[in-house]
């Protein structure tokens, strides 16, 4: 058996096309959806991804707005950022960059952005809202497992599902969304006795535990789906998952890659999210 490559890139083409398409309409209407990115680090990954974002951004006629704070920035001063780009009437969507500075909590600070342009659903009420089944925006990383494995035609009514992480990022907002597909789900961290054991009755593996190589062959049932959320840099300095490919390969029906699996995905989503809450200004968010 050799797993279908669960690719992300035509997955991310499609949600930028939709995203570019609402933004057009937004703006022959006289209205530009705007992003806002409040960032307080000078951490390199970060940079490259603001970067990244407000390249893909622009070319979607999505105007980005990146706010830079300093690295030593306190908590008071990172709030009053947000409330007021929460506030703007302008902005359609706000954003706090990871990591920030030490001391903080990530997302204390993002309360400070309201559900509706809360468009990487940052904000814990957001989290809330999405576990009672109510309009809001999840992360965009658990967002773009579910995008994929739609994309893929993974069935997940009654199937089970296994997620390897519980951050506030992927694993607990990614289980949320799975149980609303009506997959029974199981969340293993680094508490959870014998992993191999529980990993290998997941019909659907999602990983997102941040440890390369820890996932193997041995984890997974034959024939199961496997989502490697992980994004590690090798010794060599290219990019990694959380999944050892090379044996899981041979085991699983579907293994998504990394790179070029889940991470374009997030990208795109997140923008859709920007020009969802610029449509939907003034109304719940969906």
């Amino acid at each position: 058996m050799t797993a279908q490559s669960l690719g992300g890139r035509e997955v991310a083409a499609r949600l930028r096309a939709d995203a570019a398409a609402t933004a057009a309409t937004m703006t022959a209407g006289g209205i530009t959806p705007r992003l806002a990115v409040v960032v307080a680090t000078r951490d390199e990954s970060a940079a490259w991804y603001v970067r990244t974002l407000s390249t893909a951004a622009a070319r979607l006629g999505i105007e980005a707005d990146v706010r830079e704070l300093s690295p030593d920035a306190s908590a008071a001063e990172i709030w009053a950022v947000l409330a007021a780009l929460s506030a703007d009437e302008a902005v359609h969507g706000a954003v706090l960059q990871a990591p920030v500075p030490p001391g903080l909590a990530l997302a204390e600070l993002a309360s400070a952005i309201g559900p509706g342009k809360d468009v990487d659903g940052a904000n814990p009420l957001s989290l809330g809202r999405v576990l009672a089944g109510l309009p809001a925006f999840a992360p965009a990383t658990a967002q773009a497992v579910l995008e994929l494995l739609d994309y893929h035609n993974v069935e997940l009514d009654g199937r089970r599902a296994v997620v390897v992480g519980r951050s506030l990022v992927v694993g607990k907002p990614v289980s949320l969304l799975l149980l609303a597909r009506n997959a029974t789900v199981t969340v293993c961290h680094s508490h959870t006795a014998d992993l191999a054991d529980v990993t290998r009755s997941a019909d659907v593996l999602v990983v997102a535990a941040g440890r390369p190589g820890l996932i193997t062959a041995a984890h997974v049932k034959p024939g199961a789906v496997v989502v490697d959320v992980g994004t590690n840099a090798a010794a060599d300095g290219s990019l990694i998952g959380d999944v050892e490919a090379a044996s899981v390969a041979g085991v699983a029906a579907g293994l998504s890659p990394v790179p070029g699996g889940v991470g374009p995905v997030t990208t795109a989503r997140l923008l859709l999210n920007a020009v969802t809450a610029a449509a939907t200004s003034g109304a719940n968010p969906g």
